[in-house]
């Protein structure tokens, strides 16, 4: 029995007023895949984004999500989303990590899973705002994780974090796609780094990169610069 893939786009066009952001992009991202999504800003990255998620519809082409066409795909908690910044909001108010996680209406268990999956069980009492920004950033990833989602997605979840936090970072993403076989897609501006990380590398402003394993079927990008992300 053949999988589908976990993301399969084809022949995607979307443009605003200033012209098309994407223009004929085809991608698979394949179960177990860990895929890197790079590009200067104005190539589409976000926009491609909001397009898996459903946020936006493409002018062309087709979109699906474990096999299923996005307007008839329900299963939304196998997805689990990280946006930039996502402690913003929350990171000055006295919250604690159990609460943040409270708000995905997770049960004791489901909380307890995902924080020790990220090695934070131990902080479940603490304040949000008493944790560095590494410990913040591992808490949002348990949030996304509380109901076991089978693809993550992550919008530039390294920017802002030294040199030592991206390492700890980058070894939590691993554990997650070769322990949990989690499915990632990842967003960054940071190609060299990032290309040592993951299985294979998208370019939004140029032809697809890959890199060692290469276990991604990416197939082809075209794209006309514009400024949106």
């Amino acid at each position: 029995m053949n999988i589908p893939p976990v993301i399969s786009l084809k022949n995607i066009v979307f443009g605003y007023r200033s012209g098309n952001v994407l223009d004929g992009l085809n991608m698979d991202v394949l179960k177990g895949d860990f895929v890197g999504l790079v590009g200067h800003n104005g190539t589409g990255k976000s926009t491609l984004l909001k397009i898996i998620l459903g946020v936006l519809t493409p002018q062309n082409g087709t979109v699906k999500l474990f096999g299923t066409p996005i307007k008839k795909f329900k299963d939304w908690d196998k997805i689990g989303y990280i946006p930039q910044k996502a402690g913003l909001s929350v990171s000055h108010v006295p919250i604690t990590v159990d609460e943040v996680m409270r708000m995905e209406k997770a049960s004791d268990y489901e909380v307890d899973e995902a924080l020790s999956s990220v090695d934070m069980l131990s902080y479940k009492h603490q304040l949000l705002r008493e944790l560095s920004g590494g410990q913040q950033q591992r808490v949002f990833i348990a949030r996304a994780l509380v109901k076991n989602p089978e693809l993550l997605i992550l919008d530039e979840p390294t920017v802002g974090v030294d040199v030592k936090t991206q390492e700890k970072f980058y070894e939590l993403m691993q554990k997650l796609n070769h322990d949990f076989h989690l499915t990632l897609l990842l967003v960054s501006h940071d190609l060299h780094t990032i290309s040592h990380q993951v299985h294979c590398v998208m370019q939004l402003d140029k032809k697809t990169i890959p890199y060692e394993t290469n276990t991604c079927n990416i197939i082809h990008t075209h794209h006309k610069n514009a400024d949106h992300n």
